[in-house]
């Protein structure tokens, strides 16, 4: 079974079985100092969180945002549960362009995990992500429902998987840092809909 999947580019989430790349799926292009990084955004499986980052996008919110997060093995002494992602979007400064929060899709509802490469939102409490994201390396059960990594066990609202350009996200998650905030931040220069 794991070789047909394989084969065939689909994937068992512990839920249903998804295509790992559907051609009606829309894709975004991240656009970084270090190089492009494409996402596959899974519409129909996180429904309300895609509409979410793909109105940021259409809008040019993240015009000029950043990477400025690495959560890496070592730089998190003080968690039990270790993660490792890079973190981007609109940062949390008073004057960010943010839309207002939105309700939490967990990973028990679109059945889309944290594995290697997906990208998800970051959030404080459920119902609070808005404009930041970040993405999985490596795989992160730990981030999905039930997951120990929020106390709450909600879990993070993952919601699309990088298709090319993981070495770019993994260039971003070794770079020189103070504490987790990158120093100095990765340029987002825009994040634009792919058109095919």
């Amino acid at each position: 079974m794991a070789k047909f999947l394989r084969m065939t580019g689909l994937f068992l989430t512990g839920c249903v079985l998804i295509w790992a790349a559907r051609s009606e799926n829309p894709r975004v292009l991240i656009k970084t100092e270090l190089g492009d990084i494409t996402v596959e955004i899974y519409e129909k499986e996180a429904p309300l969180t895609c509409s979410n980052f793909l109105q940021y996008v259409d809008e040019g919110l993240f015009k000029d945002a950043t990477f400025y997060r690495i959560v890496t093995l070592d730089n998190q002494p003080d968690n039990a549960i270790k993660i490792e992602v890079i973190q981007g979007g609109l940062g949390y400064t008073e004057d960010r362009k943010a839309l207002p929060p939105i309700e939490h899709e967990t990973t028990e509802k679109t059945c889309i995990l944290h594995k290697d490469g997906v990208i998800s939102m970051a959030r404080l409490q459920p119902g609070t992500a808005s404009s930041e994201f970040f993405i999985c390396v490596g795989d992160q059960p730990e981030l999905d429902f039930g997951g120990r990594r929020n106390p709450d066990g909600q879990g993070f609202a993952a919601f699309g998987k990088v298709i090319t350009g993981m070495e770019i996200v993994k260039k971003i998650h070794q770079h020189s840092a103070n504490g987790q905030m990158l120093d100095p931040p990765i340029t987002i220069s825009n994040i634009t809909r792919i058109k095919r």
